[in-house]
């Protein structure tokens, strides 16, 4: 990314969604991204990898729900363009999949318009998971989701920086109409991970745009209460579904991901 700040933006501010793309290799990000990012890897030197294992669950999941019937998508907290969007991953199973994209952030909105927008088949569109009931009226405006047949809402790492999880999940499960699916990866403190590592990790983030929230697994799972876990449930992400052998190493913890189907 140039380091010409476009407009709204302070770029002194780290965002979380610059400091994955930094992770994963981007290179949409400001100086204090990077600063922030690498701070954490000094925290959690597995960070890049949980990253990869993240965007690799992505792909099994949107497969997995294609495969199942899904053709819309909801991805909120979409984060910057990369290899293997959404879209990509689903079109590629099936031509006719839509895809929103949703994101807080103005400069992930921007790069989604200049890059992912496809009439009639994707858009990008301003909305904050903590607003849900205003996110999906934003949804609805674009046109592209018929909220009467199944859809897929993914929440790819964005809850752990919604104080409020719980109430913000509601409104969108409420929305999912029966056979629509629900697609979540939440970080959790690695057995490894000490207290005061789990402390240095949340202040980096508490001086970025979106402060963490530490969560255990059983909190993450209740996320999911009133849909049904299809198999194998809520599970580090590297046991989700994985072709055997593994394409990736497995770090020691640290994130958890599941796929739910509504009755």
């Amino acid at each position: 990314m140039t380091e010409t700040t476009p407009r709204g933006i302070n770029p002194s501010i780290p965002s979380a969604a610059r400091i994955y793309d930094y992770l994963l290799g981007g290179k949409d990000n400001f100086a204090a991204d990077r600063e922030a990012a690498e701070r954490v890897l000094r925290t959690m030197p597995e960070a890049r990898l949980l990253a990869r294992h993240n965007r690799a669950f992505l792909g099994r999941a949107v497969r997995h729900c294609v495969d199942n019937g899904i053709t819309q998508f909801i991805d909120i907290g979409a984060g910057l363009p990369t290899r293997d969007n959404t879209h990509d991953i689903a079109s590629a199973v099936n031509p006719d999949v839509r895809v929103v994209y949703v994101d807080n952030d103005p400069i992930v909105i921007s790069h989604g318009r200049a890059l992912l927008e496809e009439a009639g088949r994707t858009a990008a569109v301003p909305g904050d998971v903590r607003k849900p009931v205003d996110l999906l009226h934003e949804v609805a405006r674009c046109g592209l989701i018929d909220f009467s047949r199944p859809f897929a809402v993914l929440l790819v790492a964005v809850l752990h920086f919604v104080p409020d999880a719980a109430g913000a999940v509601e409104p969108l499960k409420e929305a999912l109409p029966p056979g629509g699916m629900f697609v979540v990866t939440h970080g959790v403190r690695g057995e490894q991970t000490s207290r005061e590592d789990a402390r240095a990790l949340q202040a980096v983030y508490r001086r970025s745009t979106t402060p963490i929230v530490e969560r255990g697994e059983e909190e993450v799972l209740a996320l999911f209460d009133g849909l049904r876990l299809v198999p194998p449930g809520l599970v580090p992400l590297w046991e989700w579904r994985t072709p055997e052998p593994p394409a990736l190493d497995e770090p020691p913890g640290g994130i958890v991901g599941g796929v739910a189907r509504k009755s």
